[in-house]
């Protein structure tokens, strides 16, 4: 075969050869170009933010959630039944003790305390009927008691006369008992007609109204409430859910700041009153509830308001702060020729002072 006839087989292998090279020179830039890239993302990824080592104070606090409540709330009821005539309280309004707040149709009680009147008249006569008989019966019983001594009258009649006497005696204790008796109910009718007037039992503040005139009161064995007053909003209390694994740190006294919806921006300060004893168990988590006092003198916060609160349980004054993302880092106890003994809460905060002296820290420094 000529060396013509091999010529275009050969050419023909010479191009494929080149455009493979090229496929993978074009590749190995490709994957290159691609780790440079994820390269890059890492490194911006992991950039660094230096921060300045502070002189201050730090605090350890734990959050809870609670809602806002007057310290003392009183329900008004009403112990009678009857219809509504009038109401005289709104809800807002302030109240003085004893001011009338509603009133409760009376009618009935009036009859009632005229038929007790009526009772009484007609058991004080039938009092009077009986002791004219006792009279009329004692004089009888000496009459022929005296007969007797003379043998005019035969000892039975005095023996009746006696009896008769006792008989009159007995009705006039009889009267006079149900004198009683009716003066009595005379008096639940009288007491009746004054619960038809509903007053004020505290100085407050009308939080809840549940009547309205016409409206049927039923008193049966509770008292249906009509009224809800708050004794007073100026002192106000949260009610927070802390849990098991926190309560042991938590005591009377302690600080608390917390935040409402309505002033994101304002933080309200109180103090723990009253740490309880008696545990909720809600799916398996205990929490004990802490009761917080709060001055409410601007009367700014209301009742049923969330409060986001942190309790302040522990703080440090005058010691160097660093953030916490910053706290990577914990030295051997090898590297400090007395370590420091772990204190009750042996957390980062603990280890502060042997990291800043194994890193060389001081006020205004900063670092990475």
């Amino acid at each position: 075969m000529s060396a013509s006839s091999r010529s275009p087989v050969t050419s023909r292998r010479r191009s494929w050869g080149r455009l493979g090279t090229i496929a993978v020179v074009v590749a190995a830039l490709a994957a290159g170009g691609y780790y440079l890239r994820q390269r890059s993302a890492e490194a911006s990824s992991s950039a660094y933010r230096s921060a300045q080592v502070e002189q201050g104070s730090i605090r350890v606090g734990i959050s809870a959630t609670g809602s806002l409540s007057a310290i003392s709330t009183v329900d008004v009821g009403s112990q009678i039944s009857g219809q509504v005539t009038e109401v005289l309280a709104d809800y807002n309004d302030h109240v003085d003790k004893g001011q009338v707040i509603a009133r409760i149709d009376p009618s009935t009680y009036q009859a009632q305390i005229a038929q007790g009147d009526a009772s009484v008249a007609s058991a004080r006569a039938s009092l009077a009927t009986a002791q004219a008989a006792l009279a009329n019966a004692e004089a009888d019983y000496r009459r022929k008691s005296a007969l007797v001594g003379r043998q005019l009258v035969a000892r039975s009649d005095a023996d009746l006369a006696l009896a008769a006497r006792d008989q009159a005696l007995a009705q006039v204790a009889s009267a006079r008992a149900q004198i009683d008796q009716q003066i009595a109910s005379t008096r639940t009718a009288r007491l009746n007609l004054d619960r038809t007037v509903i007053r004020s039992p505290v100085d407050g503040v009308v939080l809840t109204r549940s009547i309205e005139p016409g409206q049927t009161v039923a008193a049966s064995l509770q008292a249906p409430v009509l009224f809800q007053i708050a004794e007073d909003l100026s002192k106000m209390e949260i009610v927070l859910a802390i849990d098991e694994a926190d309560i042991g740190q938590v005591k009377p006294g302690q600080a608390v700041a917390f935040t409402v919806d309505a002033f994101p921006d304002r933080r309200f300060r109180g103090e723990v009153q009253q740490v309880r004893l008696s545990a909720t168990n809600t799916s398996n988590v205990i929490t004990y509830p802490v009761v917080v006092s709060v001055d409410n003198r601007e009367q700014l916060l209301l009742p049923g308001m969330t409060a986001n609160a942190e309790i302040e349980v522990e703080s440090r004054d005058d010691v160097l702060r660093v953030p916490n993302a910053a706290l990577r880092y914990r030295p051997d106890d090898g590297e400090l020729a007395t370590p420091a003994a772990p204190s009750r809460r042996s957390g980062m905060q603990d280890e502060l002072p042997r990291i800043a002296a194994a890193l060389d820290l001081e006020a205004g420094q900063k670092g990475l």
